[in-house]
């Protein structure tokens, strides 16, 4: 397939685009700057100009294409309703080229949309007051159009897409325990994440393209809740550190954010057994704590 994907030289968009191609498949890939283009091009893939916010160029990209995959998502974290609008138009301009085609349309969310305190399934419904309910509206744009003629798909990815140069939220963490001589989790810890090592996530994101039916919720979620107390002790051996647990109040200001505070508290599991079982999916890279003992993670000053 010639397939048109938004975010390909991001964090985990290399690994995609790598994993197509290798697959057999030529991509086309988003870019906003020399510099993505460049990368797209290192990767194997053609560099199509352009941004999410261009939406001409976006609908000139699906429509060339035999399948899009949207990764991209960016805009200001202090404005959400800002971003919202421009993921939705983004999709919104990627799937109408593709209405009654029976071509795939794959975006990318987070479980985070999911409810807090209990496992989650890719049944569930996703709780709009949730961390990262932000996302919903790209989803339900997304899912409109399998009823358009589209194989629309939704891959929501564990906060945590691990691996080699990892920039996301487990190398905040140990920043932070850098820089305040802790390694710190909140209460008992036992607040539980998802995680999944970003070559499972590249393999998953290309089933999907292949073979997810019209309509499909998959959960991009190696392994279903880590815990927190967990990653900060393992953190705590790496660099010698004591791990101490915080309140939420000393959590407030011990962190980058507020935000991340609430965020490093979630507790957040969610199953992935249905989308293993639906496109015969099996993660074998390594796990969260395997890659924080033997990875790069803790052998690099992070961010």
């Amino acid at each position: 397939m010639r397939i048109f994907v938004t975010g390909g030289s991001g964090q985990t968009g290399p690994a995609v685009v790598t994993e197509l191609i290798t697959a057999g498949h030529t991509v086309t890939g988003l870019a906003r700057s020399d510099a993505s283009a460049a990368r797209l091009e290192s990767l194997g893939a053609s560099p199509h100009r352009g941004s999410l916010d261009d939406l001409d160029s976006l609908r000139r990209g699906a429509e060339a294409a035999d399948g899009v995959l949207h990764m991209a998502y960016g805009g200001d974290f202090s404005d959400l309703d800002d971003m919202m609008r421009r993921d939705t138009n983004a999709i919104k301009a990627l799937g109408q080229p593709l209405e009654n085609s029976g071509k795939p349309l794959v975006i990318t969310s987070g479980t985070l949309v999911m409810p807090a305190g209990r496992e989650s399934t890719e049944q569930d419904e996703p709780d709009p007051a949730g961390l990262a309910g932000f996302r919903i509206a790209g989803e339900r744009a997304c899912l409109d159009f399998a009823d358009r003629g589209v194989r629309a798909s939704v891959v929501r990815l564990a906060p945590t897409v691990h691996g080699p140069e990892d920039h996301g939220f487990i190398p905040m963490l140990i920043a932070t325990a850098r820089k305040t001589g802790v390694s710190a989790y909140v209460a008992d810890g036992s607040n539980r994440w998802p995680a999944v090592h970003r070559l499972d996530a590249a393999a998953l994101f290309r089933l999907a393209l292949e073979k997810a039916p019209a309509g499909s919720v998959l959960h991009g979620v190696a392994e279903s809740g880590v815990t927190m107390k967990s990653v900060a002790e393992t953190i705590a051996r790496g660099l010698d550190l004591p791990p101490v647990s915080l309140t939420p109040d000393q959590a407030a200001g011990h962190y980058i954010s507020p935000f991340m505070a609430i965020a490093y508290a979630y507790d957040a599991p969610v199953s992935s057994a249905h989308t293993q079982e639906l496109l015969g999916w099996t993660p074998t890279h390594p796990t969260l704590l395997d890659d924080l003992e033997h990875g790069d993670y803790l052998t690099t000053q992070g961010m």
